[in-house]
Order: C-alpha cells, then structure tokens, then sequence
C-alpha cells in the first residue's frame, strides 16, 4: 500500500483598525451610535460585495463622506470564517 499525504491549508484574515480612522456616528441598522470607518479607506472587494448584500451598515456624513458601521463589519467578518469551517 502507498504513501498517504494530507495536507490543511488554513486561510484568515487580519482586519487592523486604527482608532484615528474611525469615528462615532448613528447607524440606522443597528438603531445606535456606533464607530464607523470610511468607505474611501477601504478599498476590498469583499467589502463591496457585502455593502451591495446589504449586510454591512452605512450611512454618511453631513460632509458626504460614506461609513460603514464596524459591528456590522466585524459581524460579517465572524460569518466568513463560520462558513469556511
């Protein structure tokens, strides 16, 4: 009988957030003053794909400027790694 090798590759992620790049703002979703983080700091395609499912938060600034809310982020980030177990 042959050799048998099994080889695991495990993947992750590491989301580093700066506490000067986010702010606190009202997040309709989640009906309360969460921290936010700028779209434009962004730039992930995964994150588009979870604003255009509607699963990530966002509002906007009275300057115009697009957030999106760091729980709902953080929420979507658990959920990726539950469905890649």
């Amino acid at each position: 009988m042959g050799k048998r090798t099994t080889i695991t590759i495990e993947t992750s992620s590491l989301l580093i957030l700066s506490s000067r790049s986010t702010v606190r703002s009202w997040c309709p979703k989640c009906a309360a003053e969460e921290q936010m983080i700028a779209i434009e700091n962004t730039g992930e395609r995964t994150l588009e794909q979870w604003l255009s499912s509607g699963d990530l938060h966002r509002s906007q600034t009275d300057s115009g400027s697009r957030l999106i809310c760091l729980n709902s982020l953080l929420a979507c980030v658990q959920n990726t790694k539950k469905e890649k177990r």
